[in-house]
């Protein structure tokens, strides 16, 4: 794999092997596109129901007020 010459230059000056870096690379790489994939799954569910979620929230504070 070949990587720009800073990119390589900063790699150096934090450690001295360059191949240990794909592996974790692309696990965390792949770990953080699923988290966006989730929240954006997430959030089109919530959004999806935000109109009952919000009267179930008002109902429960109503309920809960004090008298």
């Amino acid at each position: 794999m070949t990587l720009p010459s800073e990119l390589s230059g900063r790699l150096d000056r934090v450690g001295n092997n360059r191949s240990a870096l794909p592996e974790p690379a692309a696990i965390a790489w792949l770990a953080h596109l699923e988290r966006l994939e989730r929240d954006r799954s997430d959030m089109e569910i919530i959004n999806r129901n935000a109109l009952r979620l919000n009267r179930e929230a008002r109902d429960t504070l109503e309920y809960q007020q004090i008298p």
